[in-house]
């Protein structure tokens, strides 16, 4: 409601993207694990983390999950599924992404963030500049009604939601990996073993495989399940614990979640001031319980990025999902 009062014609939801984010990182890690792909897989939402691997780290970045972070995954589909079905020349369409991190303005700049044909995100601001820019304007949150997001990129699930606390990914991509690999439905939503403000968190999460996929050959190596082992890292010190390990060979994992900033996202350096420890848990307590309130909590029974899928994407890891919502990392010097 305020960012239309701010002049904003439409106002989408970053969590739609989100999820589409968790659709195609799945079904990457999946098709690594099949294909004898690099691992562990390391997700890619978080661009101060990728920045500090290309200096640091760079004999590692085949490791990276080539999705795009949510924020590029919107501004390429803005400018190219949204402009085709609201009938706007995607010249036209300026995308500000509101924030709770600093490196994202600098994500936003990179030349390979144009597969749009244009910048596929115009602006960042973050959280704390959207504050100032409303109390500049006099707008005072606790007086404006409820508004609904923006169709069709406005509908999100809880899985996105929870996709800011440290954990939150991880947790996001094993709910909609799971049903994909056992083709039955998660009951227990909750994988409470990667959640929390420890500096890593390891779990072995076993995902029972579909029927159609054991063959009845005893004479074969043949499990009847799949057991994926991840581990979630916040701030860039524990997350150099991980890589070391990896560097090493001893890192005995599938799956890493590596967010820059303590607790996440919610902990970013565009976030309201002060963030101490007490303020990260209470932010988290929050998106989870967003989370449990939310009618759908599978990124991948989101009905309009099924819609997408249908109607413009075909498939996951398809040649125009690679093409929009796919990037490559690069070795920079350190500093």
């Amino acid at each position: 409601t305020a960012l239309r009062r701010l002049g904003f014609d439409r106002v989408f939801d970053t969590d739609f993207s989100a999820d589409l984010t968790i659709i195609e990182e799945g079904s990457e890690l999946l098709e690594r694990l099949s294909t004898g792909g690099t691992l562990p897989m390391i997700t890619s939402c978080s661009p101060g983390w990728i920045k500090f691997i290309e200096h640091y780290y760079p004999d590692l970045l085949g490791h990276i999950s080539t999705c795009k972070s949510p924020q590029q995954m919107f501004g390429a589909l803005a400018k190219t599924y949204y402009a085709e079905k609201a009938g706007i020349d995607p010249k036209d369409i300026v995308v500000v992404s509101i924030m709770p991190c600093t490196a994202k303005k600098f994500e936003a700049g990179r030349p390979e963030m144009t597969d749009s044909g244009y910048a596929d995100v115009d602006i960042v601001l973050t959280t704390r500049e959207l504050g100032r820019m409303f109390r500049q304007a006099g707008i005072d949150l606790l007086d404006l009604p409820e508004e609904e997001y923006d169709a069709p990129l406005g509908i999100s699930t809880g899985a996105a939601a929870i996709f800011a606390a440290t954990g939150g990914v991880m947790e996001a991509a094993l709910r909609t990996v799971y049903e994909l690999v056992t083709g039955t439905e998660l009951v227990d939503l909750e994988f409470k073993d990667v959640r929390g403000l420890d500096g890593i968190k390891s779990a072995t999460v076993e995902l029972p495989l579909k029927e159609a996929a054991v063959t009845q050959d005893d004479s074969i190596d043949n499990p009847k399940a799949l057991e994926v082992k991840v581990a979630v890292a916040h701030s860039l010190k524990h997350a150099r614990l991980l890589l070391e390990k990896i560097r090493a060979g001893e890192a005995d994992l599938h799956f890493m979640e590596v967010m820059c900033c303590p607790g996440g996202c919610i902990g970013g350096g565009g976030q309201p001031i002060p963030t101490t420890n007490e303020e990260r848990k209470d932010r988290i307590k929050a998106i989870y319980e967003e989370d449990a309130d939310m009618p759908l909590r599978k990124s991948h029974e989101n009905p309009a990025v099924q819609t997408l899928y249908e109607e413009f994407l075909i498939k996951p890891l398809g040649e125009k999902s690679h093409k929009l919502l796919h990037t490559h990392y690069q070795a920079r010097e350190k500093f």
